[in-house]
Formats: C-alpha cells, sequence, structure tokens
C-alpha cells in the first residue's frame, strides 16, 4: 500500500493531486487543517492536509463509508461523525477486525506528526511575562515565587532566576503514569461542551485497535439531543457493543450484559457547576456504577476562574485523573500550571483536535512543558 500527504489552499486543489498521483482508486485516510511551522505559521491561514492511500494488488472497489442520516439534533454532530469515518475509513475497507494491529500502525503516524517546534534560540517561556503572556496566573506566578523564597537557598534573593522558576513549574506537572492500570470501568465527567463523547471516541479507538481488547461503550448522557446517537454511531464504526442507561434501574442489567468486555467506557452528561441538583444525581450513578477509575474531562479554551470553579464543582465525585482537551483552539497553554498548582491530580490525556482517533496523545511531563513555554505548538 502507498500512503501520501498532501497540502494545499483547498481540497479541491488536494483532490485533484491526489488524482492524478494515486489514481481513482486512492482512499482518503485523514483529513486535517495545518499551519506552517514555526512562529511565522502563527499568522498564516491553515492549510488542508489530506492523507491518501491506494493499494497497487487492489482488485475490488474501495466503497466509502456510508453515515446514517440523523435527525433532528443540534451541535454539528453530523460534520464531526463525517471527520470519524475518515479516520476509520482503512478498518472498513480491509474488513479486518479491531484487534488487528496493524491497522494501527496505518493510523499512529498522525499522533506522531503532530507540529513540534522546538526552539533552539531564547526560550522564549523563561520570563515570568512572558508565563503571564500564556495565560499562566499571575497570582500563581507570585505565589510560587513566594514559596520558593521561604527556602534557605532563595531567602535573601531580591529576584528568583527564571530559570529556577522554570524548574519549580516542571516539577509541578503532574501526568499520570498509572493510564495503563486504570482498571477495567472508566467513566468521563466533566462540564457541557469540553468534547467528553468526543474523547471517549478516541481513547476507546485507540484501546481496540493498538491492544486488541474488546472496548464497551456507555452513555448516561440520555438529555442532551443527539448524544446517545452520537456514541452508538462511533461504536459502529469500530465494532464494538454500545449502550445506554436511562435510569439507575438500567445499571445493573447494562453492566452485565457487558461482562465479556476488557475496558468499559462511560460517558456521562455535562453538569453544571452551579447546580448542585445535577451534580448529585451525576455522583449517585456514579456510585452504583462504581466506575475503577473517573477522568474530569476540561477544555483548554476555559478562563482561569472558571477552571477553578470546574475543578472544586467535581471535587465531590472523587475523579481521579484530568483530561484536556481543545489544545487546538488555543495558542497559549498556561492553563497547565494553573491546574498543576491548584490540584495534585494527574493529566492521562490532552486532545489536539476532532480526528478520532488520531488527535489524542497521552500526556507526558516533557510535552507539556514544552506546550507551556512556547517550544512546541500543536
Amino acid at each position: 500500500m502507498i500512503i501520501k500527504k498532501y497540502t494545499s489552499d483547498n481540497m479541491t486543489n488536494v483532490m485533484a493531486m491526489i488524482k492524478k498521483e494515486l489514481g481513482p482508486e486512492a482512499v482518503i485516510m485523514n483529513k486535517r487543517y495545518v499551519r506552517q511551522k514555526g512562529i511565522k505559521g502563527l499568522f498564516t491561514k491553515k492549510k488542508i492536509e489530506i492523507t491518501a492511500a491506494v493499494d497497487e494488488n487492489a482488485e475490488r472497489e474501495v466503497k466509502p463509508i456510508s453515515i446514517p442520516q440523523q435527525n433532528n439534533y443540534n451541535g454539528g454532530i453530523e460534520k464531526e461523525l463525517t471527520k470519524v469515518t475518515e479516520m476509520l475509513q482503512t478498518i472498513v475497507e480491509k474488513n479486518v477486525d479491531v484487534s488487528d494491529k496493524k491497522v494501527i500502525q496505518d493510523i499512529k503516524p498522525e499522533n506522531e506528526n503532530k507540529e513540534v517546534k522546538k526552539n533552539t534560540g531564547n526560550k522564549r517561556g523563561l520570563s515570568k511575562k512572558a508565563l503571564i503572556e500564556r495565560d499562566v496566573s499571575e497570582e500563581i506566578l507570585a505565589n510560587i515565587t513566594s514559596e520558593l523564597k521561604q527556602t534557605e537557598e532563595f531567602k535573601d534573593v531580591k529576584r528568583i532566576p527564571d530559570t529556577v522558576l522554570m524548574e519549580k513549574i516542571k516539577e509541578m506537572i503532574k501526568v499520570d503514569e498509572n493510564e495503563d492500570n486504570g482498571g477495567r470501568i472508566r467513566a468521563f465527567i466533566g462540564p457541557t461542551g469540553v468534547g467528553k463523547t468526543t474523547t471517549i471516541a478516541k481513547i476507546a479507538a485507540l484501546n481496540a485497535l493498538s491492544t486488541g481488547k474488546k472496548v464497551g461503550l456507555i452513555t448516561i448522557d440520555t438529555y442532551r439531543i443527539g448524544a446517545v446517537e452520537q456514541l452508538k454511531i462511533y461504536a459502529d464504526i469500530l465494532g464494538i457493543p454500545f449502550s445506554a442507561i436511562n435510569n439507575l434501574g438500567d445499571i445493573k442489567p447494562t453492566m452485565e450484559k457487558f461482562n465479556d468486555c476488557d475496558l468499559i467506557f462511560i460517558d456521562t452528561t455535562g453538569r453544571s457547576i452551579k447546580n448542585v441538583m445535577q451534580l448529585s444525581e451525576l455522583k449517585l450513578y456514579l456510585d452504583n456504577i462504581r466506575p475503577d477509575k473517573t477522568y474530569l474531562t476540561m477544555s483548554m479554551t476555559t478562563k482561569y476562574n472558571d477552571m477553578l470553579g470546574i475543578l472544586e464543582g467535581f471535587s465531590s465525585i472523587n475523579y481521579d485523573s484530568i483530561v484536556l482537551t481543545k489544545f487546538d483552539e488555543t495558542t497559549t497553554y498556561g492553563s497547565i500550571v494553573n491546574i498543576a498548582y491548584k490540584t495534585n491530580t494527574p493529566i492521562s490525556y490532552i486532545a489536539t483536535g476532532q480526528s478520532v482517533p488520531n488527535d489524542i496523545e497521552r500526556a507526558t511531563t516533557e510535552r507539556l512543558v514544552d506546550l507551556i513555554f512556547g517550544e512546541a505548538f500543536i
């Protein structure tokens, strides 16, 4: 199989390039929007990048995946699901089982080609001013500085060196080193609009494709219009079981149906931290489901004070880890520092786009630090 990437300003040009070089039998494996690498790229228009493939020995016509027509719900789900079909095109085309590890080799490179630009000159993220410009809380920086000045080494120092401040921030960043042993049942909670459902689909797909484990999807988000249909279509594309829990009485029989699953991912209704009753209802459901691990999902576009409210508001549910989404919708990542300072909870994943399963990464300290200090870009 020949796999190539094509980039242009518009879809028409890209498709013409693909057809000319790979022929009409070429299959679109992935579509995303990219910027020019480096600082200049921040000020240029995004281009369309298509990953296409063709099997030189193929004897059958490749048919595109069709998405069932959705009825009367909002939120751009159809557009999002179209992207999902492009990401998982090869799975259906080859009629392979999701445990076929060869498939993930075709998909994984997208995770590796995020535009990471190392800054080999002056480290732009060292000064306090630069950190504040990257949305690190000025209050938190003042507190960190104050804490350092209370130590024996820096008690008589008028100004804490920037390099020391950077090292202190590095020490604060905690990532989930125990993600592979997170248990069988895993629930995702968080406010509305942070991308819980798409994030679950990404993580479920990666586990199904790369580990060969049998994965199941369950939703208790029966309030949001289209939420059940959205996750069901993800499950259908992946070829994994799906079910919805509509009330507390559904929990036991539903969980029993998933007894043969190695991993069960549970989507929940987005809740407002201002609605104590809704949060109590969510806690009641999870207390009955008893997940082995609970992830708090938060968006990187959320304002600092709202982030603090979310961390505090969902604390009654005792979440074990944090997933940060929408890295592609911001250019500053100082919120990572704010979260690290305010909670001891580790970060498990970062979501860098809407493509399933590509735009999800296991969080590493090095990656997060590079993003904070402006030494890497999404």
